[in-house]
């Protein structure tokens, strides 16, 4: 039970801190990355915010990920959840400023791609299963047998292409993001040494089923006892 719960804190700051780091990107008011693109798209289609549009998305992947037959954690619920919710927590404050100048934006904008790679390796280090996104990657990898970097750079791509002529805004901070942010995910992991193969991941199956093994065992003594 201790170590449960420590791995929920662990996931609770990792996704609180990519929040923020995702807010730091938009505010950099450079260009959003690819899914924020897609996002914004969505908040000019039907009117509702950031946040919500990330917890919309996050639940028709989820759908999509389970359909593909990928295995979804704890992570992955609270993940499609919190991210949106805790985003419209800090926009909606105004807990972090827009930036109006390129330098103060650009220097923004990196902090923001820090922070997410800290974040990442507290949210995945907690083992309770990877995001929607993520999880899509790995089943369309699974399903394609293309490479993960193909995958992924057609997911991204093609949410870009959507969310702008929804009415997202992609600028120079869209292009500079979709280049080094995987790169700066794997510099925070080295500096943290942290190797995400060695993490294993908890499913929600799992748990299911070890439930179920657990009432059957009470419901088998109750009856011998009788």
């Amino acid at each position: 039970m201790k170590q449960m719960l420590q791995k929920v804190i662990r996931l609770f700051i990792g996704l609180f801190l990519y929040s923020v780091g995702i807010v730091l990107t938009i505010n950099a008011n450079l260009g959003l990355a690819p899914w924020d693109v897609f996002h914004q798209g969505m908040t000019h289609l039907v009117g509702i915010t950031m946040g919500q549009a990330s917890i919309a998305v996050g639940i028709i992947l989820v759908i999509l990920d389970a359909v593909l037959g990928e295995r979804l954690g704890w992570g992955t619920l609270c993940n499609m959840l919190f991210i949106g919710l805790f985003m419209d927590l800090i926009m909606l404050n105004h807990l972090i400023p827009i930036c109006k100048g390129v330098i103060s934006g650009v220097i923004m904008m990196v902090w923001g791609m820090v922070v997410i790679g800290i974040a990442s390796y507290f949210y995945i280090g907690a083992g309770l299963g990877s995001g929607p996104r993520d999880g899509l990657m790995i089943a369309l990898t699974k399903k394609t047998s293309k490479s993960v970097r193909f995958v992924r750079n057609a997911i991204e791509l093609s949410a870009l292409i959507v969310g702008y002529i929804l009415g997202g805004y992609a600028g120079a901070g869209t292009l500079i993001m979709a280049l080094t942010l995987g790169y700066i995910i794997q510099f925070a992991f080295k500096i943290l040494k942290f190797d995400v193969s060695s993490i294993k991941h908890r499913f929600i199956d799992e748990d299911v089923k070890n439930l179920k093994e657990k009432l059957a065992k009470i419901v088998y003594a109750d009856a011998y006892i009788k």
